[in-house]
């Protein structure tokens, strides 16, 4: 039998327990970040202008500076040495593939199509945007919510990969083709360069991912593995809530006016986003409980599955359609519903875990996967 403080240890390190100080109030900080975002960008004059002068191309440089910031602290966060024994791991990477570029895209399409049939150009947007899987801020959820960083910085390499190879394939799938399907003449031609995808990859993943490489192996080469891990690595996790605050207050000040102008607009977009976020987290979670998965995994799979890659989607609706086009609305959109949801599911997903989990979480996060 195990001793009491070998119980309160074990309770104070499980991933599903809860949320450090910062964490406990991170809605409060991003409904604040959000409202700041609104009034910055609807109540000061040519605010959202100078922040939409400074981008190349249709990648903004101050959204670049937050995500950048955001995702840095995490990457460093990444034991890359025990990559390996992931590879035994084949039916977790199979589930993520699944979910991620089949179910997901299907059921965004649908969704599109049941609420907004009558909006062409906002439900483009949204197929759009369900078809971009997620490989920036879900990092961030997957470490609030106590899921294995490891299999998350592999999921998002994997995601990454065909990102590149299936984005362009599978928007002419649903866009142009099924669409018509659904309501002949309907359909809009998107061309889509793999080129331009492989950017995007690039710099929202490649180069925190990198710094991140370069960071750990520099510095345990210097200091030791027990320094980074138990001294440097948690200093990082405040950085990465404050790039993500930053990010949500250049978002919302780029459409403040906007959100303010077509308020009903929004609440249409959001709704199909919404049902989206929540049905792919609880499949997503549902499924990875029935095979087994331990809660750390579970976790990474489940909102890697659930989040969605908006610099991709607002990049391609943008250069497809135009700037002041619905479709760019529809994505832009995406991460003002998506931030929001996911930190609410953050805390959902830590009820389940001590739900299904129990207090053990942190040993049966150690089991290996077959």
């Amino acid at each position: 039998m195990s001793s009491p403080n070998t119980d309160k240890e074990d309770v104070a390190r499980s991933p599903v327990t809860g949320l450090s100080t910062l964490d406990k109030f991170l809605p409060l900080w991003i409904i604040l970040a959000m409202i700041l975002g609104v009034l910055l960008g609807d109540l000061v004059p040519g605010f959202a202008e100078a922040l939409d002068y400074w981008s190349i191309g249709t990648v903004s440089l101050p959204i670049a500076i937050g995500l950048l910031w955001m995702m840095y602290p995490v990457l460093a966060k990444v034991k890359y040495e025990e990559l390996g024994r992931l590879k035994k791991e084949k039916k977790m990477f199979g589930v993520s593939l699944t979910l991620n570029w089949l179910i997901g895209p299907f059921l965004m399409f649908a969704l599109a199509w049941i609420f907004l049939a009558d909006l062409p150009e906002y439900r483009t947007g949204i197929i759009l945007v369900g078809l971009a899987r997620c490989i920036a801020m879900v990092l961030i959820w997957n470490m609030m919510a106590g899921g294995c960083s490891e299999s998350c910085a592999v999921l998002v390499a994997l995601n990454s990969v065909f990102q590149i190879i299936m984005y362009s394939p599978e928007a002419w799938f649903f866009v142009t083709y099924l669409s018509s399907i659904v309501s002949p003449g309907s359909g809009s031609v998107v061309q889509v360069s793999i080129i331009e995808i492989a950017w995007s990859v690039i710099i929202f993943l490649g180069i925190p991912l990198v710094a991140g490489i370069v960071t750990r192996f520099s510095l345990m080469k210097r200091r030791s593995k027990e320094w980074y891990d138990g001294e440097f690595a948690p200093k990082l996790g405040p950085y990465a809530l404050i790039g993500l605050l930053f990010t949500i207050v250049v978002m919302f000040s780029l459409k403040g006016n906007t959100i303010v102008a077509l308020p009903f607009d929004v609440l249409r977009i959001a709704l199909p986003l919404l049902v989206y976020f929540v049905i792919m987290f609880f499949v997503s979670f549902g499924i990875s409980y029935a095979m087994k998965f331990a809660y750390d995994k579970n976790v990474t799979l489940s909102f890697t599955a659930a989040s969605n890659n908006f610099e991709l989607a607002i990049a391609v609706a943008i250069g497809v359609f135009g700037i002041g086009s619905g479709q760019a609305l529809a994505a832009v959109v995406g991460p003002l519903i998506e931030v929001p949801v996911l930190v609410g599911l953050v805390y959902v997903s830590l009820w389940l875990g001590r739900k299904f989990y129990g207090r053990n979480a942190r040993n049966q996060a150690g089991v290996k996967q077959e």
